[in-house]
């Protein structure tokens, strides 16, 4: 586990210079530099996947903290992250690992079968890479994830979905589950705060989808940049006309950290209002996150609306649900209990 660990998802280009392919920056890359991610360094016109094994934060979480609500409920993931991002959100709730560089932090080397043995040893259900952005350690996780299926663990990624569609088809063998961030529905937002553009996020979830990946989406609701009903109405609609109404949406709370600061924490009227404009436009799963003890956390049966599962912070409690089904109408609940 060294910086020697060549990259996957590159081409060589003339004069030692490299094309990145593993996210939609598609990063061209002179030698001795690294693409935007910071992780990936060119040496001589091979690529090096820098953080490969290279852990930043390592813990044992609910699985509904990634959030994931209709995966594998009530169960543990093992959680690991490293350093960087290929975004740059001005809003970034864990900028001091993803805007780290490789020399800035001690971090603990993990190598793959390590982290399936901690995973199982500490009684996971699934191994989660999240904390940063788990795209660009694409070789590590491919590694742990082959190895993580063999033993029956789930896999998961908490993504911003700016992978390519040749990285995502490349992990999807071994990929269960895609919890990303549909930050905002605006490419103006993307560009401003993210560093990114819209539409290779919306691709790559329409892929996983298709690919048979788990997915979950969340919307972090921010004042005044992407909380009109215009805007919500316009990603509910393109949720249900490109992944379903079955796929769990979470409209989380915003509350300022790094450099977005100026702005209040989001009003809970609003983030209702999206909830029930979810509903009313055919969303089966909506629910809202960050918002303490909300009867928004929990599940309720979309035909006749029985609480099959009650949440509450990270915690699920079975209700009225048996053998995936609504104990009152025996609709069936989508979700997923095995891998």
């Amino acid at each position: 586990m060294n910086r020697n660990h060549e990259a996957r998802q590159y081409t060589r280009l003339d004069d030692n210079a490299v094309r990145c392919s593993l996210c939609s920056h598609r990063c061209t890359i002179q030698d001795e530099k690294t693409g935007i991610c910071g992780v990936r360094l060119n040496e001589g016109g091979t690529l090096h996947a820098l953080t490969y094994g290279k852990v930043s934060a390592e813990a044992v979480d609910p699985i509904e903290k990634k959030p994931l609500f209709h995966f594998l409920p009530g169960t543990l993931s093992y959680s690991l992250g490293s350093i960087g991002c290929n975004f740059h959100c001005t809003h970034c709730q864990n900028w001091h690992i993803s805007r780290a560089g490789i020399s800035d932090m001690n971090l603990a080397e993990i190598s793959p079968e390590e982290g399936v043995r901690r995973a199982m040893a500490q009684g996971c259900a699934s191994i989660s890479w999240t904390y940063n952005e788990p795209t660009i350690w694409h070789e590590y996780t491919l590694d742990m994830a082959k190895i993580a299926h063999e033993r029956g663990l789930g896999t998961v990624y908490v993504t911003n979905g700016y992978i390519t569609e040749e990285a995502l088809r490349e992990l999807s063998p071994v990929l269960d589950a895609y919890r990303v961030d549909i930050k905002a529905f605006t490419d103006d937002f993307y560009r401003k705060v993210c560093g990114a553009r819209l539409q290779p996020v919306l691709d790559s979830t329409i892929v996983a989808k298709e690919l048979g990946m788990h997915v979950e989406v969340v919307n972090l609701v921010i004042p005044g940049l992407n909380d009109s009903p215009e805007e919500t109405t316009s990603l509910i609609r393109w949720i249900l006309d490109n992944l379903g109404p079955d796929v769990p949406v979470h409209f989380t709370r915003f509350h300022p950290d790094y450099q977005m600061r100026d702005r209040k924490a989001t009003d809970i009227a609003v983030l209702e209002r999206i909830y029930r404009r979810a509903r009313e436009l055919g969303l089966h799963y909506p629910y809202l996150g960050n918002v303490y003890a909300s009867p928004c956390e929990s599940t309720y049966c979309p035909s006749c609306g029985e609480l099959v599962i009650e949440r509450s912070g990270f915690s699920s409690i079975m209700r009225n649900i048996s053998s995936g089904r609504c104990g009152r109408c025996g609709e069936k609940i989508a979700y997923t209990d095995h891998v």
